[in-house]
Order: C-alpha cells, then structure tokens, then sequence
C-alpha cells in the first residue's frame, strides 16, 4: 500500500469534548471521525484496525467449532414481549414503528431472535450442542454517550449463543468459549484478566468477564497476585475477620459534631480512625425501609446489597425525607442505635467494638458503642467492596485491586430464554426438553480503543502487531525528487509484499518531522527510513515504534533484516 493510493488524516490536536486518551488519539490519527453524538464513522485506517481484530475473533470463533450467521439489527416487538423484555429493558432500547404503525427496535443484543431460529429449525437432541455466532452492529440508546468508540451508542459486537440439551453439555461449552477468548485476547496482544462476574441483566447461573488492563478502565478487579483469583469487584467476596470482638471498654455517649456530617468530618473532629466508625445507610425494602452498616473506611457494593433478602432490587436509597421519617434526623447523624428498622451490617462489623455513628440527633455522634450492649446483634452479610491487602477468598493471599475495560463477557444464561420462547428439543426418550443456552461476547470496536489506553505514549499510539493498521512503514525522504531514494523504496515495497508484509509506503511530498510524527501517531510498530544520505553510505534506518534510537542496516540485508523482525514479532504474538 502506498500513502498516495490511500487516505491519511492526521491532525495535531484532538477537539476538546475528547476526554480519554483513546479518543483523543483515534481522533488525532484519523481512525474515527464523529456523525453525532455516539455516532462515528470509521475511516479507511480505523476500518483496517477493526477488521484485523474481527479476523481474529472470527479464525478463534470458527476454531472453536462455533457457526456464523447475521441477524437483522431491526427486531420485530413481538419477541421481545414474548421474554417479557420489552418493557423492562429501559431507555437503552431504541423503539421504533414502521409505516403500518407496527413496534419494531433496534436490536441491542439478540437472544430472542437466535432463540426463535432455535425453536424453528432445533427439534431434536442430535443437532446439540451448536453454538451460533455473529459480528454485527448494536445500538444502545446511551443517556450519556462518551469516551468515543468506547461508550458509542452504535458499535460492532461479535456475540455468540449455544443450545444444549442439558447443564452438563452448556458446562463444556462454557469451558470451550473461556479457552477460546484467551485465545483471542492473547492474539491481539493484550494484556487482559478474566474475572469472575455478576450477572447483571442479561441473566443466568455463572459468568466471567474478560478485561484489558488499563488506568483508564471503568471497572475495579480484585485478584490475588499468589492465585489464579480474579473477580470484578462487584462480585468479590469480602471475608469476615477472623478473631472475635473485643469486650467493651468504653461506655457509649452523646458527643456533640457540630456541622460535621461526612466520615472524613467526624473522624477529624473525634480524633478516630474511619474504621473505628460506622455508617449508616438507609435503603427500600421489599415491606419498607432497611438500615445498612458498614464501616467508615468502606464502600457499599450495591450489587450484593441489592442480592439481599428483604431489600428490593435494584437498590434504591430512601430519599431525605424518608430518612427524616425514620430516623428523626437528617442524613449524616443517622445511627443504629434505638433505629426501628430491619438492620443488616457488614461483615467487617463483627469483631468492631466501641465504635462511633450517628446518633439520630442533627449535629450529634454516639462514642463508645457496642453490638449486644446498646443495640441488638445484626444481621451479618457481604455488602462491601473488598479493597486492598483483603484475605483472597481463595485463602491463597492478599488481594490487590487494579482498573480494567471490559471487552468480553460470556454467560450461562440456562432456560431464561429457552422458557419464555418455549423452545424445546425432544431427548433421546422422544420427551420435551426446554433448551439450555450460553451467550459469548465481544465488543470488537470497543477493543481498538481499549488497546490504544493500553498502548500509548506521548508521540502517540503504540498498536500490538497483530491489530496495527500497517506492519511497517517505509518512510521515503525526496520520494519525488530521488529517483534513487524512490528506486530503493519501491523495491523494497515489492519485495516485502511479496513476502506477505502489510507494509506502507509513504511517499507522500511531505516534510521528514510530518512523516515521521504521523508513523508514530498511527501506531505502525516497524519504520524503515530510505533518504538520500542513508543511500550513499549503503545504508537504511530501521527503528522499531518502542526502540528509543534507530539503528543503520546495510541496503543490501535490509529486507531480509525487516522480514525477520516482523515475522519474530508475529510469532511472539
């Protein structure tokens, strides 16, 4: 390929809305450009980049054993008031009608389309297990479209979906698709984690996401360095302490706190640490309002808050004037003590003695109070965050919290479909059996940003080989003004071509700083530079895009040099 042939549009500065580092940089490189808001054109560079990485989804997908098909991105109401999706599914979903005022959307995810194939064409045990998959647009009605392609309201998804006759057979697949996206995660050169995970709306009995690892990520995981453990924090167990509670030491009283509301305002007027202080938080529950305790120095998790029995789902915080209602206070003094309400409190909380909260008096704090003594024994749960330096749940270490972007997500999702759409098979003894189904996927879109947070510097992006939009660039100093310089870069065009090198040739009229400033920001791993000079000393520069000087190579081994670096590199891939 050469720069003239093809269509460069890099630019120095990014436009201001951009906020991450990916966005800027896609922008800056020409990898994207914006229709409206959460809407982007990929531009013939980008386009390269996504359609490498669905190449390799797509050889792993096939690998596997799985199927392709593409469904329409317009899906008809129907199905989705059959699973009782329609009305639930929120704002995301966008509706639409037809010139016969008849419902339709655009499908966000397609479980019930693939279940209607399932219950048409499925009728007995011996097609299972079969696993279909697509690479196609989704469109999510974002409230808040952001970070580019990274929260984009359209953009590409390979998703996938099995059919089983029982648990046991969903189980291998499960395992088969596992394998199969750290084969694909591995390929595009990423530096990823599986993690254990909630199953949020989708469903199901188990899922695991699957995480590029990145300052930038919206995601907390906790792992445990020593272990093979890894969870998003939404699901990280937090382990009660071990050793009992200390017997009470101080007597409780009222202490006046003035105007001190936040923890980080009591601690600093009582002189104690977060953790010797609990707060209170007030949620709805299924027949009213529930207290929830935790100490200071944590953070409610309001997925397993949400799980508990009682508490209505999803959580929900009572507003300042149920909280007034209940506890006669407003928030910031609301304590357990003498609270007629259900009280549900950490586990952290089980061996804390003598500690701090609020005493449902505006502007006053109770010292000194003790579970069993001044207030009845709670009801003890998981409703935190683990944090850093917790007990790994595996018993195996400590765990350490680190920020990823979720780029892969695979579920059991079991009969929750299968049921609602009444797709059965008939077993081996001719009896109906609903289906059992897994779901797999990836957001292919989301991970040409996602490995440009993880891969960046200040010149620009630093793409792995295998996803980059070109392998190497030849950047030809006086192109039109040599005829040596543009002899020795056409042949040395040719001859990596034809050893299968997805080479550029820029022989674009352009001042060396600019040719060599766009290589960078693009992203291209491998440069080769051919000038005037290089020639006359028999030489050619080679500099890979992570090497910190270029280094000189004899013209007449320089392909030979170049096609062996780029192969290694694939090879370590």
């Amino acid at each position: 390929m050469r720069s003239s042939q093809f269509f460069l549009s890099t630019a120095k500065e990014a436009p201001a809305e951009a906020e991450l580092v990916s966005h800027k940089l896609m922008l800056r490189a020409g990898l994207i450009k914006r229709l409206g808001s959460g809407l982007y054109t990929w531009m013939p560079l980008g386009l390269r980049i996504l359609r490498k990485v669905e190449a390799i989804v797509r050889e792993e997908m096939d690998r596997a054993g799985a199927v392709e098909l593409l469904m329409p991105v317009v899906i008809p109401a129907e199905l989705w008031q059959e699973s009782g999706r329609w009305d639930v599914f929120g704002p995301q979903m966008l509706k639409i009608r037809d010139r016969h005022e008849r419902d339709f959307l655009f499908g966000p995810t397609h479980e019930e389309v693939i279940t209607d194939i399932a219950r048409k064409e499925i009728r007995s045990y011996r097609q299972l297990p079969v696993n279909f998959y697509q690479i196609q647009t989704k469109f999510r009605d974002e409230i808040r479209p952001r970070f580019g392609v990274m929260r984009a309201r359209e953009f590409l998804m390979k998703d996938a979906y099995s059919f089983h006759a029982d648990e046991a057979s969903l189980d291998a697949t499960y395992r088969t698709m596992y394998a199969t996206y750290g084969r694909i995660f591995t390929r595009l050169g990423l530096k990823f984690r599986a993690v254990a995970a909630d199953t949020g709306a989708i469903g199901g009995s188990g899922s695991h996401e699957f995480h590029v690892l990145a300052d930038s990520g919206e995601d907390a995981i906790a792992y445990c360095p020593d272990s093979d453990y890894a969870a998003n924090v939404e699901l990280a167990e937090a382990l009660a302490p071990e050793g009992p509670r200390p017997a009470p030491s101080q007597a409780m009283q009222e202490v006046a706190t003035p105007g001190r509301h936040t923890i980080a305002e009591v601690t600093e007027f009582l002189g104690v640490p977060a953790e010797r202080v609990v707060k209170t938080l007030i949620v709805k529950g299924e027949h009213g309002l529930v207290a929830l305790l935790l100490r200071g120095d944590h953070e409610l998790n309001e997925v397993k808050a949400g799980k508990l029995t009682g508490v209505y789902a999803p959580l929900a915080f009572a507003s300042d004037a149920e909280v007034h209602a209940a506890a006669g206070c407003p928030p910031g003094s609301i304590g357990p003590v003498g609270l007629k309400l259900p009280i549900i409190a950490d586990r952290a909380l089980m061996n804390l003695a003598d500690f701090v909260c609020g005493a449902n008096v505006a502007g006053y704090h109770l010292t000194g109070v003790n579970f069993g003594r001044d207030l009845p024994e709670p009801v003890f749960a998981d409703i935190r965050n683990a944090v850093d330096g917790d007990p790994s749940p595996d018993g195996r270490g400590r765990l350490s919290i680190c920020r990823g972007i979720e780029v892969g997500h695979i579920f059991k999702l079991g009969t929750k479909y299968s049921e609602a759409l009444e797709a059965t098979v008939l077993d081996e003894q001719g009896k109906s059996r609903t289906l059992v189904m897994g779901c797999y996927g990836i957001g292919v879109s989301r991970i040409v940003a996602a490995a440009i947070e993880q891969g960046h510097d200040e010149r620009g992006i630093v793409f792995p080989q295998g996803i980059a939009p070109f392998e190497l660039a030849i950047v030809a100093l006086g192109y039109r003004k040599n005829p040596a310089v543009k002899e020795a870069a056409d042949a040395l065009h040719d001859l990596l071509k034809a050893a299968d090198i997805d080479v550029l040739l820029d022989d674009r009229d352009e001042r060396p700083g600019v040719m060599f400033a766009d290589m960078e920001l693009i992203g291209v791993p491998h440069r080769v530079v051919v000038s005037e000079r290089g020639l006359k000393e028999g030489q050619i520069e080679y500099q890979g895009r992570k090497d910190a000087a270029a280094a000189k190579i004899g013209q007449s081994e320089a392909g030979q040099f170049v096609m062996e670096r780029v192969k290694a590199c694939r090879e370590m891939a």
